[in-house]
């Protein structure tokens, strides 16, 4: 049977007691500033957010240099990153989240290759500039056709005090002026992962765009748009661009997925800045706004409700030709649209989603779900702030659950109450919920598939939602509430 508004209101927050009960009475403080039922009206989700985590509760978010080498810089492909530190951190990155990328691997292409400096204890002693100029000159022996070298330094160059700076401005001169960006993104840094985005962010603006300000050979035209913050995974950026491309806009630059370093280069000329995953790109988004005077704007690919309001507010930028180029894709569409919720819909609707994901999907997503007649009665962020959680409230129905960097057993006790139909969350929580007999989709990188973004993403997005919530695999195992 179905709650009220107001009954699920109570419920949550009962819930919320519950789950605090079973700590410490210091650290349910703390905790209970990130935990909240959402009220209808209010201008934000009424929790704290981008706070340090309490250690010992096995949080899921990352550090800075996974921010900066495993999101902002990792997928750019014509680019070789360097992990600059022991193997562990680099080995970890390797297993890239399918930033799919055309081009030859090894040849023009290193988005999925694995450099690192490998440090060594004498490498702690003794420092490893030495070591790092050595593995710049045996990438440029191996692999003469990468336009750029980044360093992404890991938790133990900032500790000894190595130097990359000095090293990349060295390295860049010896090598005729190509380009090498030292990037402070040492793991240690800030709360989590976010902050490695806006470091990355700044290494752009610095060691990017400052020497291509000059460089001659682009032709601009009135139509030039960036896609800022899609990482290209399963595809999402080509099926994105796609849209816009059909309506009439030239893309210049996609980054970071399938995106190269003379893309970031031109994207201070675009006439508009497209963001898709605010959280990570906002930063160079709001600077290239007040230096270069290029206007961004948010937008949304998930879901076609989502996806046509998206395209009408990026049309409203441009002339009248372009606003009509969207009106055109949206028709072209409608009827795969109209198709494919004709087919899915029935077998979803109602169906309750729980989120619990990094970036821009605990509130983007929720929209292809509303699409399909499914419900998401509780979501968060691994390491949103509190402008992500504002931005958060245009999307979310009044009494859902709201958690911030949700513990593991907050998590799992919110999941056995609520009784979703489905989890949509990481791969550290898959196995756990699925072993507790809750459907579960991975939705980080799509739980290899995709693409999720765009009219053709919309297909399989919810074919395979189908697919996790209706598997007859289900009647096999029970979940903990049956």
């Amino acid at each position: 049977m179905s709650l009220t508004i107001e009954e699920t209101k109570t419920r949550n927050k009962e819930l919320i007691e519950e789950v605090l009960q079973a700590y410490p009475e210091k650290f349910a403080k703390r905790r209970a500033r990130h935990l909240n039922t959402f009220e209808e009206g209010a201008t934000d989700c009424g929790v704290r957010s981008n706070i340090k985590s309490i250690p010992g509760v096995m949080t899921i978010r990352g550090c800075a240099y996974a921010g900066s080498k495993g999101v902002v810089w990792g997928p750019i492909k014509d680019m070789v990153h360097i992990s600059h530190g022991p193997v562990g951190c680099g080995q970890y990155s390797w297993g890239s989240r399918r930033n799919y990328y055309n081009g030859t691997t090894g040849v023009n292409a290193f988005g999925t290759m694995q450099f690192t400096s490998d440090f060594q204890e004498k490498d702690i002693v003794f420092g490893g500039d030495k070591k790092l100029e050595k593995v710049m000159d045996e990438i440029q022996e191996l692999f003469p056709l990468n336009r750029g070298i980044s360093v992404q330094s890991e938790c133990p160059i900032g500790l000894i005090g190595d130097d990359i700076e000095a090293v990349s401005k060295k390295k860049s001169k010896q090598f005729d002026g190509h380009t090498i960006v030292p990037v402070r993104c040492e793991g240690f840094r800030g709360v989590s992962q976010s902050l490695g985005h806006h470091i990355a962010n700044d290494a752009i603006r610095e060691w990017v765009f400052e020497d291509a300000k000059d460089k001659p050979g682009f032709v601009a035209t009135p139509y030039d748009v960036a896609i800022l913050g899609d990482y290209n995974i399963g595809g999402d950026a080509w099926s994105s661009r796609i849209l816009l491309e059909e309506m009439g806009l030239r893309v210049i630059a996609q980054w970071s997925g399938d995106g190269t370093l003379a893309e970031m280069e031109n994207t201070p000329k675009a006439k508009l800045n497209l963001l898709h995953c605010y959280r990570s790109m906002n930063y160079v988004s709001r600077h290239m706004e007040e230096k270069y005077g290029v206007p961004w704007v948010e937008y949304n690919f998930f879901g076609p409700s989502r996806i046509a309001t998206s395209l009408r507010e990026i049309a409203s930028h441009f002339d009248d030709a372009i606003k009509a180029g969207a009106e055109r894709v949206i028709a072209k569409h409608q009827a795969q649209m109209e198709a494919v919720i004709a087919k899915y819909r029935p077998r979803l609707e109602g169906k309750k989603v729980m989120l619990f994901v990094g970036g821009l999907r605990p509130r983007h997503i929720i929209g292809a779900y509303e699409d399909l007649g499914m419900v998401v009665v509780g979501t968060g962020y691994e390491f949103g702030h509190n402008d992500d959680y504002q931005r958060t409230t245009e999307d979310i129905k009044d009494g859902t659950l709201i958690y911030d960097d949700v513990t593991g057993y907050e998590f799992e006790k919110f999941v056995e109450k609520i009784q979703p139909d489905m989890v949509g969350s990481g791969v550290k929580e898959k196995y756990v919920f699925q072993k507790m007999g809750v459907p579960f989709r991975q939705m980080h990188s799509w739980d290899y598939s995709g693409p999720y973004h765009g009219f053709d993403g919309f297909g399989i997005f919810a074919r395979d939602m189908d697919m996790a919530i209706n598997s007859p695999v289900w009647g096999l195992c029970k979940a903990p509430w049956k």
